[in-house]
């Protein structure tokens, strides 16, 4: 019975036997059935064909009027007077499109009902805790992004995730990245006391506020003038792209980015927790109130803890907003920080580079935009996208636009930004990054804080509970501008040895590279060690995997590992203190002077 319903099917979609007569037939048709073939004469024919197109024009002129039959020039094709209706824009282009979930007020939310503990655990017993960094034959390098996707290179040695500046995810970076030819494990004859741990948020989506570029801005100009251009070639997927990013808080990603980086900071030093044990206390980890911010922080407690992670450590919230004491966004205290010639400077090295290395870029994109003049900000911003998209969605259409030389060209804009905006080559670096270093001088000495003249706060710094002194672990979240603030403030000046940045040209061999210092979930590893091959308690930082030499420390001798001893390091922190003016840099009265650069983070100080 079934095969012969297989054989019906078959020959009902296939042709059937010609018949003698010319006429084809089919068996399991019968004489008088529904499917006997109808007979028309041409006349029939003649007038249905008629009826149904006077019909389909009535209808399609009913529904969009005249600009149905309006047609733009080929852009390939300048003497052409029609192309095809498909190929024109969705008049939606560029749209904003958000899926705003979780609904405000669900019909079937019970909560009572869907209770997180209902007992009944089964076997609960906790095995030792790991170290990897002392007990595995090597170090456990972070190497990928494996849930993100970008085109394909012939080049096996060029990885677009790292060409993205601070928009690119955090990796272990080469061996001697930063001038040092040693790698992350604990040296020789040495072990591991303590850890201060200084990380940044996971990868976001933009923030409202951008000095160039910035991704909502070419969405919002494709959408105003959308019935009047048409995208071909690379760019065709541009007729139907809608802006899907949102604004400023995690992505998935960037939650993965801190739950892993907790998972990994437990295995490497989970066996610092035994010291709470000893002294009956828990950790308490830092954190500010930005919703990014929070969530990092309590994703890394979760990768780090488990969950519940409830009266395992306690989360010290502080407030990030105008006029609250914060080392952990200092920028909220200091004046002089939004004084527009000083916090725009790194906009015109910016454009300035945007314009030499993609000119290139913008001819070879603008034929396959007809009727839309694109810029080179237009293009840049499509670079932006790309890293964008990719860490929002997984995947972005626009990373295919472009060279390895452009990617290359992009990740240095971004080194040119934060050079001039954040670090280094910025005039408020040194005095936004001081009042952590004055943290980590008073946690390594296990001292309260003498005097709060930079950033601190002291209701929470003087608190032994909210600030606490003497333990082996400390976790602190905050941004990545406040990240390299920190490592200028501790005069890492290797970092800073092609400074200041040209905005003409990519240097050869610069070691600061903010994919490499700053990009979503960085983290910086201040070590404490003790050693059998050197006296007294060591420092070491190691910024994702790579130690940076300390030689710019006074005092601190260039070691092999970098490693520095933390009296040394605690005495040149003091002196970098105690020179510091932050009523002068942060209120004072002062301007930058045409061609004025700095190196160590200092504005211009008075003659």
């Amino acid at each position: 019975m079934d095969g012969g319903r297989e054989s019906f099917e078959r020959e009902s979609l296939l042709p059937s036997p010609t018949s003698t007569k010319g006429e084809q037939t089919n068996k399991y048709l019968a004489p008088h059935s529904p499917y006997t073939r109808p007979r028309f004469n041409f006349n029939h024919l003649l007038t249905a064909f008629v009826a149904g197109t006077l019909a389909c024009f009535i209808t399609q002129y009913a529904i969009c009027g005249s600009t149905c039959f309006t047609y733009k020039a080929d852009s390939h094709n300048p003497k052409s007077t029609s192309t095809n209706v498909a190929a024109l824009a969705n008049p939606n282009a560029g749209s904003t499109e958000r899926h705003n979930f979780p609904p405000p007020s669900p019909t079937n939310a019970f909560p009572s009902l869907f209770p997180t503990d209902v007992g009944y655990p089964g076997g609960t017993p906790t095995g030792a805790e790991a170290a990897v960094i002392v007990t595995a034959p090597a170090y456990p390098l972070h190497t990928a992004a494996a849930v993100l996707v970008t085109p394909e290179s012939s080049n096996k040695s060029f990885n677009l995730l790292r060409k993205w500046g601070n928009l690119s995810p955090w990796y272990s970076v080469e061996r001697g990245a930063f001038g040092l030819d040693s790698g992350p494990e604990i040296p020789e004859t040495c072990r591991v006391t303590g850890l201060h741990l200084l990380h940044r948020h996971g990868a976001r989506y933009p923030t409202a506020y951008a000095t160039y570029g910035g991704p909502a801005k070419l969405a919002s100009r494709l959408n105003h003038v959308a019935a009047n251009w048409t995208a071909s070639g690379d760019l065709k997927f541009l007729n139907d792209w809608t802006y899907k990013l949102g604004e400023e808080v995690l992505t998935p990603f960037g939650r993965q980015q801190l739950f892993d980086l907790g998972i990994s900071t437990r295995l490497k030093y989970g066996f610092l927790l035994k010291n709470f044990t000893e002294s009956n206390t828990i950790p308490v980890f830092r954190t500010e109130s930005q919703d990014r911010m929070l969530a990092s922080a309590l994703n890394f407690a979760i990768g780090f803890f488990g969950y519940p992670f409830e009266g395992q450590y306690q989360q010290s919230i502080t407030i990030e907003a105008n006029g609250v004491n914060n080392t952990l966004a200092p920028y909220k205290t200091c004046p002089n920080a939004y004084v527009a010639s000083i916090s725009d400077r790194g906009r015109p090295y910016v454009a300035k580079w945007a314009s030499i290395y993609l000119e290139k870029a913008r001819k070879r994109l603008q034929p396959q935009l007809d009727g839309f003049k694109l810029s080179i900000e237009d293009v840049y911003i499509m670079q932006q996208l790309c890293a964008y998209e990719t860490v929002a969605l997984g995947y972005s259409k626009f990373c295919e636009l472009f060279t390895e030389d452009e990617w290359e060209g992009f990740d240095y804009s971004l080194d040119l930004y934060f050079w001039y905006t954040s670090s280094f080559g910025y005039a408020l670096g040194r005095s936004l990054g001081i009042g952590y270093v004055q943290e980590l001088v008073a946690r390594l000495t296990h001292t309260p804080i003498p005097i709060h003249n930079f950033s601190t706060n002291a209701t929470l710094n003087d608190n032994p509970i909210t600030f606490p002194l003497g333990q082996s672990l400390y976790v602190d979240a905050t941004h990545e501008v406040v990240v390299l603030q920190v490592l200028t403030a501790l005069n890492l000046s290797t970092l800073a040895a092609q400074g200041p940045l040209p905005a003409d040209h990519i240097p050869k061999n610069r070691t600061f590279r903010s994919s490499k210092l700053a990009p979503f979930a960085t983290n910086v590893h201040f070590q404490l060690l003790e050693c059998t091959s050197v006296p007294g308690p060591q420092i070491r930082v190691v910024v994702n995997d790579a130690p940076v030499p300390l030689t710019g420390i006074e005092g601190c001798p260039a070691h092999k590992d970098g490693m520095c001893s933390v009296e040394t390091f605690v005495k040149a922190q003091k002196k970098i203190i105690g020179e510091a003016d932050w009523a002068y840099d942060c209120h004072g009265n002062w301007t930058i002077p045409e061609g004025w650069e700095t190196t160590t983070g200092e504005p211009p100080r008075a003659r």
